[in-house]
């Protein structure tokens, strides 16, 4: 029986359990096994508590024992590989970004001054850009908490990935769900990293599951986000499609102001992901981005 660590949320136990019901299909026998972490018990803003702070916990547990495969967010997860553990990347869910708000709202439909709930510096510089009259409040829990927000009165709206959404069950909750080009999301937003001891059946198990055009994708977003030395939760953004067999990677780094919003784009063959993030970051050096970085 292979135990699935994954953390106690409801987004994490539906997207761990999504793993274990292909691993069940592939032949395995799975079962979800519950880790604390810090991040769950801390509710101070993530860029204080760290980078990696929901996926540490995660990768320790499995490091020990105490379960064979971690389950995550792969955009939570810090750029640098983790030499211990094979990674694999399955078939990726939605990259959109999503509105909640009250009343149906869209974005554009919010009154003035309209509270909107947030910590991403990415999402942040954005909203600040399209809106900056809006009252934009730091936002931290789990999707239910975050919604309730809304629900309560406390807040107009909130902005939540898409994909977790449609994978707790609550897709029909966005009143609107952005083009990626024009809200653009966190690099490997939308796809799972499923991690398993390098050489273990675990790993075995996991490799079953690898999706080849996830993969790329990831691996493009992710390497825009590693070349420009800037964790996870920096306001960097990037998102990427399919135009045939070719990848168009796009990037993005903003300012927390709004005042700036640099945008660059390439694209080629999904062999080479990697070069393609990479010119992307360089493209976005070129136009300033470490300076808007530092700041």
């Amino acid at each position: 029986m292979l135990k699935i660590g994954t953390r106690g949320s409801l987004l994490a136990t539906t997207q761990a359990g999504h793993v274990r019901d292909w691993l069940k299909e592939a032949g395995y026998e799975a079962e979800l096994h519950i880790v604390t972490t810090p991040g769950d018990v801390n509710m101070a803003p993530v860029e204080r508590i760290g980078v990696g702070v929901f996926t540490q916990a995660l990768r320790e547990a499995v490091d020990r024992g105490e379960c064979d495969i971690a389950v995550h967010s792969f955009k939570d997860l810090p750029t640098a590989a983790d030499d211990r553990f094979d990674l694999v990347v399955p078939e990726r869910q939605d990259t959109r970004e999503a509105l909640i708000a009250r009343d149906g709202l869209t974005l554009k439909e919010l009154p003035e001054g309209a509270r909107v709930g947030t910590s991403a510096p990415r999402r942040i510089s954005q909203l600040r850009a399209l809106r900056p009259d809006l009252d934009i409040r730091p936002l931290r829990g789990n999707i239910d908490t975050r919604m309730g927000k809304v629900t309560s009165g406390e807040l107009d709206a909130v902005l939540l990935a898409y994909a977790g959404l449609v994978r707790a069950g609550y897709a029909e909750r966005a009143t609107e769900v952005f083009d990626p080009e024009f809200f653009m999301p966190a690099p490997a937003q939308g796809a799972l990293a499923i991690e398993a001891v390098k050489g273990t059946e675990a790993a075995q198990a996991i490799a079953l599951l690898a999706d080849v055009p996830a993969i790329a994708a990831t691996r493009a977003e992710r390497t825009v986000l590693s070349e420009l030395e800037a964790g996870c939760t920096a306001p960097v953004a990037a998102t990427s499609r399919w135009e045939g067999d070719e990848l168009v990677v796009r990037g993005g780094v903003f300012a927390l102001d709004g005042s700036r919003q640099l945008i660059a784009q390439a694209q080629g063959k999904a062999e080479d992901a990697q070069v393609l993030g990479r010119a992307v970051s360089e493209d976005l050096f070129a136009q300033g981005a470490a300076e808007l970085l530092a700041n």
